[in-house]
């Protein structure tokens, strides 16, 4: 039986542990259970051994739980801490929760409350496992992340971790520009097809004509120009993935054809009479409403239950406006990188500005707007005369009225007067509704009420 786990149970009182112990081991037989009657037997046993959760007594002679609870985490910070505690000592093991220890339960311990510890401390190690696969098969390699630290991203993120461990078809819906292929992308190097072909084919770019020759292949032959044996996209796959892209867009014949491949796990190429196997896993993605297509008879009904075993669905950019920034961080990195020249920066009314737009092509068209702003900055800090720039070419950049004074004076001048029109702008849209405005420009209340506090604006006047 594999051991999914390991408990240190740390008692002055042998029978409670091996009370405890019994407990455990009857609803969590994989679980490995070991004991120590001492704060200084349970160090000794932690070092050099891998213990994924303490079980400690808070009042024991000599070192007490929560001095061993603080040692534990000093020599292994990721290890989990779950006190035990009699009602009039509750206060102090709520503290060391505070400190780092994971939870406590008291005593007399009821067997529910144990049993509810013990699968929290399950899923959290779980997740810290999953997080640090993701984090190793994706080291140095951001470009194939769907970034993001938004509830709704965060949620994306996680679904995906959880479909690659399968082997059904995804269908991962999102707008044009939102990550479809990096989506598909993720789930494949998060399977354990990682090390096996990721081949993605966008549908719309390859005509209905020669659409079966290529992902099916085709024999010597078999038409005009077709002078050996080639294998198609799907068998390139082979024990792989394939996302197909823009899924919505294949002709009726193709769907036909896909499906029969999907039904069947076997390819024909053209020309020929001889069927293969191919071990392969679909990801296909559309921008398109495939449910109305459906009902439109444009789609083919058997085709997209087929597909629909895990939906996935991307929000678009003006959905999680609070990623905007960390995008455009990792945009400006990457463009430096790609022109090799030196980092350049934003200024933060640039930033605040790039949170207010409605990005309707979504992170591909973030991305596209940074390296015209690094392109136009010449290197330099992006200002909002860079924006100016790239937004309204061939206009001269507007300047401040009266006699020229020292650079820092007239660029705060220029920022000021931006920050005072876009929030005026911001204050009429919203009905001078603060909450409001800070969900939009994606700064804080109290930043916002700073600024407005600097520049001499009322909200209220707004309502």
């Amino acid at each position: 039986m594999k051991v999914e786990m390991h408990i240190l149970l740390v008692d002055d009182e042998p029978d409670f542990s091996r009370g405890l112990s019994r407990l455990i081991s009857v609803e969590y037989p994989e679980i490995q259970i070991s004991t120590a009657s001492s704060g200084e037997e349970a160090l000794a046993a932690v070092a050099g051994n891998q213990v994924d959760l303490v079980i400690t007594d808070l009042r024991m002679p000599g070192m007490d739980g929560i001095t061993l609870s603080k040692k534990l985490l000093e020599i292994q910070p990721g290890i989990k801490v779950v006190l035990l505690t009699g009602y009039g000592t509750i206060e102090k093991a709520v503290e060391a929760v505070r400190l780092g220890a994971f939870d406590f339960l008291t005593k007399p311990v009821a067997s529910d409350q144990l049993y509810s510890t013990l699968n929290k401390v399950r899923e959290y190690i779980r997740l810290e496992q999953e997080n640090s696969r993701l984090k190793k098969m994706l080291e140095g390699n951001k470009s194939d992340i769907l970034l993001g630290q938004s509830p709704a991203m965060l949620e994306v993120q996680k679904s995906l971790q959880m479909v690659a461990v399968s082997d059904y078809p995804v269908l991962i819906f999102g707008e044009s520009g939102t990550g479809k292929e990096l989506a598909s992308r993720m789930v494949h190097q998060l399977s354990n097809r990682s090390d096996k072909p990721f081949i993605a084919v966008n549908c719309p770019a390859i005509p209905d004509s020669l659409m079966e020759s290529e992902l099916f292949g085709y024999t010597k032959g078999a038409f005009t120009g077709a002078d050996k044996d080639r294998d198609g996209l799907i068998q390139s796959a082979n024990l792989g993935t394939l996302h197909l892209d823009e899924i919505g867009d294949i002709s009726h014949a193709m769907q036909l054809k896909l499906l029969r491949f999907l039904q069947e796990g076997e390819v024909r190429p053209v020309g020929s009479t001889k069927t293969y196997k191919t071990d392969v896993r679909i990801i296909a993605s559309t921008n398109q409403q495939l449910e109305e297509k459906v009902n439109q008879n444009t789609f083919r009904a058997d085709l997209y239950y087929r597909l629909n075993v895990v939906t996935i669905h991307l929000p678009p950019l003006r959905e999680r406006v609070e990623d905007i920034a960390l995008l455009t961080r990792f945009f400006l990195d990457q463009t430096c990188k790609e022109m090799r020249i030196e980092q350049t920066d934003l200024e933060p009314d640039v930033l605040s500005y790039l949170s207010t737009k409605d990005w309707p092509g979504n992170v591909r068209e973030l991305q596209n707007y940074i390296r015209r702003l690094v392109i136009f900055s010449g290197g330099a800090n992006i200002t909002m005369a860079t924006v100016g720039r790239i937004e309204n070419p061939g206009q001269a950049v507007p300047n401040i009225d009266g006699e020229l004074g020292p650079y820092k004076m007239m660029k705060a001048a220029v920022a000021d007067r931006f920050t005072k029109n876009y929030f005026e702008q911001l204050f009429k849209e919203t009905s001078g509704n603060v909450s409001e405005a800070a969900r939009i420009s994606g700064l804080s209340r109290v930043a916002i009420q700073k600024l407005c506090q600097r520049l001499s604006l009322d909200p209220g006047k707004f309502r």
